[in-house]
Order: structure tokens, then C-alpha cells, then sequence
């Protein structure tokens, strides 16, 4: 029979497996309240509890009193008695639910946060490239610019040609 080592004094502590089992930790429970926080605001959760309620309350008055548990003569201590203790288990794990969704509202709106600075940064530096942009075009020649330059172009070197004509009558010819 082969002896397990991992469980005894001759490995390091992280390896050995703990005595108390893990039930999940806090997310398992995290889980559980915010699932019973949404049941018990429910609907079907409200009309199930006033169903159980106003039964017990028949039964328990209707009924001949060597059946009744819950006599109404003691004004139904035990119905009491369940309710109290309902209420007392839901009210922590309701506020464990809130608990967790302000965590996650906290991270949703620091997430918010950050998307939007880096939408204004940007912003911000794409109005800048169009200020730029938009300097550079005024520092561009125009259409009327460049045909205006060209026309002169063309009227100087016809000048020249004329004057070139002129002294060189011979080779106009």
C-alpha cells in the first residue's frame, strides 16, 4: 500500500492539503446571496410566501385542535418564529448582493472613466492634426495661384523667345 506524501510533515507547508474542506470561497457565496436576493424579488417568490402563509394560518385555525402545531390560541409563535428567522437570513444576503454590485458598479464606472479620458485625449489630439492640417492647406497654393504662376512663366519665355528672335533674325527664319 502506497503512502501518501503530500499530507505529511516531510512536504512544504503550500503543498498539503488543508483538514476543512473549501466550500467555494466568497465567490460561491457571492453568488448564492445575489441569487436568493433576485428570487425574493420576485414575483412568484411573494405570492409562494403569502400562499404559505395564509395556509398555515387556515390550518392552524380551522383545524381540530389535536392536529393544529401552531395553535392560534399562542398566536402562532412558530409561524412567527419562521418568518423572524427568514428575515434574519435574508437581510444579510440581500446586503451581500448589494455588496457586490456596488463592487462591480465601482469597476463599471471606473472603466467609464478611463474609456472617456482616452476619448477626450483623443479628441484632443485629432482637433489638434486638423488645426494642423488646416494650416498647412493655407500654406498650399491655390488653383488660381499655380495658373497665375504659370501664365507668368509662359509670358516670360515668351519674352525670351521674342527677344531671341530679335537677335538672331536668321534663325527664326
Amino acid at each position: 500500500m502506497a503512502r501518501r506524501t503530500d499530507s505529511g510533515l516531510d512536504s512544504p507547508k503550500g503543498l498539503r492539503t488543508s483538514f476543512v474542506p473549501r466550500l467555494g470561497g466568497r465567490d460561491r457565496v457571492g453568488r448564492f446571496s445575489e441569487g436568493f436576493a433576485r428570487a425574493m424579488g420576485t414575483t412568484g417568490f411573494l405570492v409562494g410566501m403569502t400562499v404559505f402563509v395564509v395556509v398555515w394560518i387556515a390550518y392552524n385555525t380551522y383545524a381540530p385542535p389535536a392536529a393544529q402545531f401552531d395553535p392560534r390560541t399562542l398566536n402562532y409563535t412558530l409561524l412567527t418564529l419562521i418568518l423572524s428567522l427568514q428575515a434574519s437570513y435574508a437581510a444579510p444576503l440581500i446586503l451581500l448582493a448589494q455588496n457586490r454590485q456596488d463592487d462591480r458598479d465601482r469597476v463599471q464606472f471606473e472603466q467609464d472613466r478611463q474609456r472617456a479620458e482616452r476619448n477626450l485625449a483623443d479628441t484632443e489630439y485629432l482637433a489638434r492634426e486638423v488645426v494642423a492640417l488646416r494650416l498647412a492647406v493655407r500654406e498650399l497654393a491655390s488653383k488660381d495661384f499655380i495658373r497665375a504662376e504659370l501664365r507668368a512663366l509662359l509670358a516670360e519665355l515668351e519674352d525670351q523667345r521674342s527677344l531671341e528672335r530679335d537677335r538672331n533674325p536668321e534663325g527664326a527664319a
